[in-house]
């Protein structure tokens, strides 16, 4: 009998509604080519494509990608000048791609410090994909979720100064609905690429309960096939949630 190729595998009923994704190692995957690390981040951008198309052909209803943190301000300027028109230009360059897929963008972060043609392209893009419901897809740009929190934290307190909010009727929702990602299902499934096991300051709080899925593949080469086998290694996993495995049987 024919072997089942790894997407027909997959059950499309027990999908992660929200897939975080940290796409890491352009730079080396840049460098054991002898290329600068621009070089990488340039192909990344074909993982960026069919990753997302993959994920809206399953069924996945959001999708996080860590293009930029916080932290990577501190990189080199000729590195971050770099990235910098790389995003401008790829935005412009995947909207059709987006509208042909109905995928909505969106992003997360400290938007403020994108430069100024950047935060253009990128409210272009999102007021052009608005009104598409197949999937969205999230960039967090210039994030970190400590300052997410920290940004948070501010919110309530000023709140709750102003007698909008009485502090004993804060709980996870009232946090939840202060971060960036207000409205959207935590992830259930995070990759990172690379072969790095950390969560280098993504998503901190809507990680709680998400299964983490670590594999060396650089990501400039991570593509469909790469996504299915994160996937059905998430399907195969027994998600307790504190809970003992008898308690779900019974359930």
């Amino acid at each position: 009998m024919e072997q089942k190729s790894l997407k027909d595998q997959i059950d499309l009923n027990k999908l992660p509604e929200h897939i975080a994704i940290i796409m890491d190692g352009n730079g080396r995957w840049a460098k054991n080519q002898g290329k600068e690390r621009v070089y990488g981040h340039h192909n990344g951008v074909k993982s960026v494509r069919e990753v997302t198309e993959a994920g809206a052909e399953l069924g996945v209803k959001y999708m996080t990608l860590y293009a930029f943190s916080t932290e990577n301000w501190n990189r080199p300027q000729a590195e971050v000048t770099a990235l910098m028109a790389l995003l401008i230009h790829t935005i412009k360059d995947e909207l059709p791609t987006l509208n042909k897929n109905k995928i909505r963008l969106q992003a997360i972060g400290n938007l403020s410090m994108l430069p100024e043609d950047a935060q253009t392209e990128l409210q272009e893009a999102i007021d052009g994909t608005k009104d598409n419901d197949r999937m969205t897809l999230v960039l967090a740009l210039s994030y970190s979720a400590k300052w997410e929190i920290i940004e948070a934290v501010k919110d309530i307190a000023s709140r709750a100064k102003n007698g909008e909010l009485d502090i004993t009727d804060i709980d996870e929702n009232t946090i939840s609905n202060a971060l960036n990602t207000k409205g959207m299902p935590d992830p259930e499934l995070m990759i990172r690429t690379s072969g790095e096991t950390r969560i280098s300051n993504f998503l901190l709080w809507q990680l709680a309960y998400a299964e983490l899925y670590f594999t060396r593949t650089f990501w400039p080469d991570f593509r469909k096939q790469h996504l299915y086998e994160a996937i059905l290694n998430f399907q195969n996993r027994e998600r307790r949630f504190g809970m003992i495995s008898e308690q779900l049987v019974e359930e």
